[in-house]
This record gives structure tokens, sequence and C-alpha cells, in this order.
């Protein structure tokens, strides 16, 4: 009986059951007599704890701190503190899942994009359906904007119909400066090889089990099973296009992204130019030196000896570079 709730019962017990003045049942209690006079001025959170609730329910990962800017979004104004006490109140902590990561070694800062369309990362992501078929899901992610460009969900994806899918993005946003994966059969296939001397793209293989150096389209990985692939189960292949397709659109133009202050990826703007002809700089044995400018990527003659291009003295300087790792962006 320390809370004053718990000693406003007792008085009032005290007074009904035993007949006893409120001054002399606060003196048994040991309770203050203006704490008997409190009456309650908060306001009633009724529609907000109800609205909050809907939200998780919708949204059954999501943390108080994006529920809050969707609550705020639909004009519902209030401080986070204020809402995070409701958010406990209500039991709607999200659940973690798994164990916790741990660095091992040392870590250099991941050198970040400068516009749009000038890194795009990839990656797979597995998963089944209920009859027990393997699931892929083919994911491209542009790292300045976080948006996610395509989910290509199918039994099996090769390194053509990567190919072909990548092609189609470049007819509908324009091509990259670089892309980014690991170092898959299906992305170390000739047709991948083919198609970046073609379209004369940069294509960066982190180092082998490396992820971190892929830590954008890593992390939307990681959104993706967590509040998709682990919330769904998926009937037919048909069933899984649909929810991703869905679930895409969703994370692009609603979900509140923290990496750019509350806002979605799809609120950040292509340029008029894209990409940009600004060079990214990466990592290699001796610091920071440029990677492809827009002359390389575009095979054009700077003025070099004998008709070397910039595409060409880029891969020549590291090739002739031995016994020193190859440029990395982190």
């Amino acid at each position: 009986m320390v809370t004053p709730a718990a000693r406003r019962e007792a008085v009032a017990y005290l007074r009904a059951g035993h007949a006893v003045s409120q001054r002399r049942a606060c003196l048994v209690v040991g309770a203050d007599r203006t704490s008997m006079r409190y009456r309650h001025l908060r306001g009633d959170d009724a529609a907000v704890r109800a609205r909050l609730r809907a939200l998780s329910g919708e949204r059954r990962r999501f943390g108080y701190r994006r529920l809050h800017v969707l609550l705020d979004r639909e004009g519902i104004r209030m401080n986070h503190k204020k809402l995070r006490r409701l958010y406990a109140l209500e039991r709607l902590q999200v659940r973690r899942r798994g164990g916790r990561k741990r660095a091992i070694g040392t870590r250099a800062p991941m050198t970040l994009p400068q516009s749009p369309n000038q890194r795009w990362s990839l990656d797979f992501v597995s998963d089944t359906l209920t009859d027990g078929r393997r699931l892929r899901i083919l994911a491209v992610v542009d790292d300045f904007t976080r948006e996610c460009l395509c989910l290509v969900a199918d039994t099996s994806i090769s390194g053509k119909r990567v190919a072909r899918e990548l092609d189609a993005l470049i007819a509908r946003r324009g091509k990259p400066l670089t892309v980014v994966s690991d170092n898959g059969t299906e992305l170390t296939s000739m047709a991948i090889l083919t198609w970046s001397q073609d379209q004369q793209v940069a294509w960066h293989y982190i180092a082998p089990g490396k992820p971190q150096q892929n830590a954008f389209v890593e992390s939307f990985n990681g959104r993706l099973r967590d509040e998709c692939l682990n919330e769904t189960l998926f009937t037919s292949l048909a069933h899984a296009r649909a929810v991703l397709a869905a679930w895409q659109r969703d994370y692009n133009e609603v979900r509140p992204h923290s990496a750019l202050g509350g806002q979605t990826p799809a609120s950040i703007m292509l340029p008029p130019c894209s990409p940009a002809s600004r060079p990214l700089r990466v990592a290699s044995g001796d610091g920071l030196r440029p990677a492809l400018t827009q002359a390389a990527r575009d095979g054009r003659d700077e003025g070099g000896r004998d008709r070397e291009t910039a595409l060409d003295r880029t891969e020549k300087h590291s090739q002739d570079r031995s016994g020193v790792t190859p440029g990395l962006y982190f």
C-alpha cells in the first residue's frame, strides 16, 4: 500500500466499514488528507490509444517512433514521451527476434552516395511457400534514397533474369553509376559480366564473407523479412508476388524511414540529370581515390595515350597494383 490510489481505497474502506472520520482513517493509514481530495485532471486518451492499437495491429513490427510519425501524419499531435507511455500501457512493445549481433575487428566508415542512381545494391532473399517449394526474391535498393527499386520473386532466378530486370529498371529510372553485390553464382555469371560491359556500368563485388560491405541492401533485407516475410504465409507464387508488390509500394510511399528523418523514400525526387556526374570516392590501399567518372562510365576518350579511355585506365590501375587489396567502398 504505497501508491496514493491504494491509500485512497484503504481510507474509503475504513470510513465505510468502521464509521471513522476521514482524519482518523488518514492517520491510521499514514496518508495525507490532501491526497484524499485529489481529482484526476488528465485528459481522456481513449481515442488516441484506440488508434494506436489499430496502427500497431496493422504494423506489428513498428516501434513507437514510427507509430508516432504515422499518428502525426493523421493530425494527432503529442509529445513522444507521452506516446511512449501510452505505448507501454497498451503493452505494444515489439518482441525482439534472434540474438544480438556483435562486431568483430575494426570498422571503417561507409562512403555515402551523393545523389540518386549513383549506386544500387543487389541481394537475394530466400523463403518457402506453404507447399514447401523454395522461393527466391531479388531485391534492388538505391543507396541514396533507400528506395526499393524492385522485388522479383520466383522459384529460380538466373543471371540472365537479373540482367533483364536491370534493363527494365534502367529503362524506367536511368542508368546507375555503380552496382554493388555479393559473390553469388548468379551475380558472377558471364551473363552479368557481359551486361556490365555492354551497359558500361561499374560492378563492385564485396569481399567474401563480409555482408556488412553491402549494408544498405542487408538492412533492407532485415526489414523485408521482419515486416513482410515473417508475417505472411505464401500459398502460391502469384500470392507472394502480389504481397511483395503491395509491401514495396507501402515501403516506398507510406512507411517512414528513420535515416531520411521520417520521410518516405519516394519523397526523395530524382534530379533532372540522373545519374549525377560527381564521382564517388572509394577506399584503396593508399587512401581515397575517385571511382569511375561519367566519362569512364560512357567510355569516352579523355585524351589518354594510345586512345586509352578513362574506363581502361581505371581497370588497368586495379590490375597493375599487385599485392594491394582492390578498392572497396567501405
